[in-house]
């Protein structure tokens, strides 16, 4: 185990900012999560999001001996994991949330990208436990990643590496939130599952009959997590679904496997709780579509196993092992 893996010691607070909520634990040195808060998220208002976070903190943090405090945030961080430089689902723009933050709680904190925390969990705590060279995708309402190598995150140059859902994979494809088109995030996640089973459903396919009975007409209400369980219950039109989604999936993992070349792909966020329904399919399109095929090792592909705490699991321990360095 390098140096940066090594275990240190100490409670420490994760926060992991979501575009609806502020969820937060207090953390022990095995990943357990010993105290909740959760908060809704004033997402419109940077300042009120740092006021909030620092509520969640003091509460968790009475009677206990804190050593530190990691955020997880959706969007990139600097390299400096001070500054959070553009947040998709909320109003910071090179904002200083490290310094705010530790202002006013009085704590060593650190901000980190939330997949990277998922990643570093996963890795320490979860299915990659000790896997040398890991990568983590998060499938949620996008994509987003985490590289762990020798128990290091690799973060690139300016700390954003892991956007694996803004690889294109369809060349003048549909047209991403990002501004591009034909990235992986618009054939591989969540929003994709609804967009879909929606068109289908305003096409009047026969198939999507019982989902359109499930939501009693109302088309709106087909959205990603609503598919995920139609398909966990057996939904012909929602299986589907899930098989395109898992096959996009597995190309995406293909291209990450022939750039990383990975042990182990650990794969988290919402759609997951699917299991082998999405990643059946993403198995059995990685092998079709890696380079090499025949010729080299195929990286494992296995579900997540810390659910949707990972990431406040995460930067608790990073903010743990960050508190000793100084």
């Amino acid at each position: 185990m390098s140096q940066d893996a090594a275990g240190v010691g100490g409670l420490a607070i994760g926060v992991d900012i979501g575009g609806t909520k502020v969820a937060a634990g207090v953390v022990d040195t095995d990943g357990a999560v010993i105290a909740r808060a959760r908060r809704a998220t004033p997402s419109k208002d940077p300042r009120a999001v740092e006021e909030t976070i620092a509520e969640v903190v003091t509460e968790l943090r009475q009677g206990r001996e804190i050593v530190g405090v990691g955020i997880g945030a959706a969007g990139f961080v600097d390299a400096d994991r001070a500054r959070v430089l553009f947040a998709p689902h909320l109003a910071w723009r090179n904002e200083p949330l490290r310094d705010g933050v530790a202002k006013v709680v009085g704590l060593p904190v650190i901000v980190e990208n939330d997949a990277n925390a998922a990643a570093w969990a996963e890795w320490r705590f979860g299915a990659g436990r000790d896997e040398s060279r890991l990568v983590m995708v998060t499938l949620g309402t996008g994509i987003g990643g985490g590289i762990v190598t020798d128990g290091v995150i690799q973060r690139g140059r300016y700390g954003m590496a892991g956007e694996f859902g803004h690889m294109v994979v369809v060349p003048d494809g549909r047209r991403c939130e990002c501004g591009n088109r034909g990235c992986l995030e618009q054939y591989a996640s969540g929003n994709v599952l609804g967009r879909e089973a929606r068109e289908m459903a305003a096409a009047h396919s026969p198939v999507t009959v019982p989902l359109v009975q499930r939501v009693k007409g109302d088309h709106a209400a087909l959205v990603g997590p609503l598919i995920t369980e139609a398909a966990m219950d057996g939904d012909p039109a929602a299986v589907e679904l899930f098989h395109e989604v898992g096959r996009w999936l597995g190309i995406g993992l293909a291209n990450l496997a022939a750039a990383l070349d990975p042990g182990l792909f650990v794969i988290g966020g919402g759609v997951s709780d699917a299991g082998d329904l999405l990643l059946a399919p993403a198995r059995e399109s990685f092998r079709r579509t890696l380079t090499g095929r025949g010729f080299r090792p195929f990286a494992s592909i296995v579900k997540a196993a810390l659910g949707p705490e990972a990431g406040l699991v995460g930067a608790a321990d990073l903010a743990r092992r960050e508190s000793q360095l100084r």
